[in-house]
């Protein structure tokens, strides 16, 4: 299947940067048989509608990224994690057309042991917002007003869990109350950390 999405196009032909090293990504994915859509914003390869990988360029690199990457056994040891709070995705980052073209043996494989992993319907288990540690001047606030702690478990729990991030990132205790009181407001209104 070597479908090509007129919206996938359309993003290419938009991209200012890595648009070649894009293209070529999304050429080693296609000729693995997956469905191309753009989901997000950026393109998105789908088996049997379930996303296997996107592709995005950033500021510095363009990556390919495997949405359940974690189940890849990495044999090439080219799979990084995006960020330190990332689950389940990982991806693999570049920043030229010969850096693809000497891995593109590798990322076939792995595309097809991503299509085989859901396949098989490994499924991976994902830690839930109740399992990460609420910070004791948070914990404090939501004891206090009721109304905050029913703001807070109506977000999703993507929101709850970057706000858990934020909080807890601060080393000292004044830091965190002051985080907490920072946020109290955006909660209240039903917004995420980085809602405007």
């Amino acid at each position: 299947m070597n479908n090509r999405n007129p919206k996938v196009d359309a993003f290419l032909r938009r991209a200012r940067k890595w648009r070649e090293e894009l293209a070529k990504l999304r050429t080693v994915i296609l000729e693995c048989g997956l469905a191309e859509e753009l989901k997000w914003g950026v393109p998105v390869y789908t088996f049997q509608n379930k996303n296997i990988v996107g592709i995005n360029g950033l500021k510095n690199f363009c990556a390919l990224a495997f949405f359940e990457g974690v189940l890849l056994k990495d044999s090439k040891r080219i799979l990084v994690r995006p960020g330190q709070h990332t689950q389940a995705a990982r991806w693999v980052k570049f920043t030229s057309l010969q850096e693809i073209a000497g891995k593109t043996a590798t990322l076939k494989s792995y595309i097809r042991e991503a299509i085989e992993i859901e396949k098989a319907g490994v499924k991976i288990k994902l830690k839930k917002t109740s399992d990460f540690k609420v910070p004791e001047e948070f914990q404090t606030k939501l004891a206090e007003a009721p109304n905050l702690k029913a703001a807070f478990e109506a977000l999703t729990p993507g929101r709850q869990r970057a706000y858990l991030f934020y909080f807890s990132g601060a080393k000292q205790s004044k830091t965190r109350a002051a985080r907490v009181e920072k946020c109290l407001r955006q909660i209240l209104n039903g917004k995420g950390l980085n809602d405007r």
